[in-house]
């Protein structure tokens, strides 16, 4: 249930196309319903402006295939996260309208629900190295599916400063920056001092020992001296998507 949803669902009434019983059953409905052991919140984006997505990390592919059915039904976008190819794969043989992501690990549907017109600019996303796509992916199809206009600049990590460097007039453009960096960490300290937009940190567990899972990248970001910098948990590419899209909605 979005704005738009609520707006003609009113329209409708007023017109004399619904009347006040069939009004107030589907505004009952309104803030969340249940079933099995999943609670699914309609009024998340009314609330918030994001809608509801599944984090589908520790639910199995039944229970996947449960949700899914019903949020296809309803006049949203279709998000679950965290979804491993083994389970995806169990989910679209029962789900012909959903699509499996392999990069990101995500499941989406509804594509016909993207809004339009809601962004103030471009966001960019930028990864320290190759192996950081994955969260990239997970943030870059966030952002999409919530309909901002997305540009990446992958693989420009402070070992080749030179290719981050290139980009600046990207950078300045951008009206919100995720930047995505494992090892110490250090490319949203770059980006952040050479751009006015927001840069938004996503340190990654990727690194040898003493990265320890990405907390070494989490630190270092945090201790950061590049003003205009935030930082998100390590990993959480859909995280750094929803503070970028609270960023950049119009």
């Amino acid at each position: 249930m979005n704005e738009a949803y609520l707006k003609n669902l009113l329209t409708q009434l007023q017109l004399g196309k619904l009347d006040i019983a069939q009004t107030v059953d589907t505004l009952r409905r309104l803030p969340g319903e249940s079933f099995s052991e999943v609670q699914l919140d309609h009024h998340r984006m009314l609330r918030t402006g994001i809608p509801e997505v599944i984090f589908g990390e520790y639910k199995t592919s039944e229970q996947l295939v449960t949700i899914l059915e019903r949020m296809l039904t309803l006049p949203t976008v279709v998000l679950a996260t965290r979804v491993s190819e083994e389970k995806a794969t169990q989910v679209c043989e029962r789900i012909a309208d959903i699509n499996y992501h392999p990069v990101a690990r995500m499941l989406t549907g509804n594509r016909h629900h993207i809004p339009t017109d809601c962004s103030r600019g471009t966001v960019v996303i930028t990864t320290a190295g190759s192996s950081d796509l994955p969260v990239a992916e997970e943030a870059k199809l966030t952002l999409e599916y919530f309909g901002h206009p997305v540009e990446t600049i992958f693989d420009a990590g402070v070992a080749g400063i030179h290719r981050i460097l290139n980009r600046v007039p990207t950078l300045q453009k951008a009206t919100a920056v995720i930047v995505i960096a494992g090892m110490e960490g250090a490319l949203p300290s770059v980006v952040a001092g050479v751009t006015g937009a927001p840069v938004i940190g996503v340190p990654t567990s990727v690194g040898y020992g003493t990265g320890a899972g990405g907390y070494s990248a989490l630190l270092g970001m945090l201790n950061s001296c590049s003003p205009g910098l935030a930082v998100v948990n390590i990993d959480n590419g859909f995280g750094a998507a929803c503070m970028a899209d609270a960023i950049n909605r119009k």
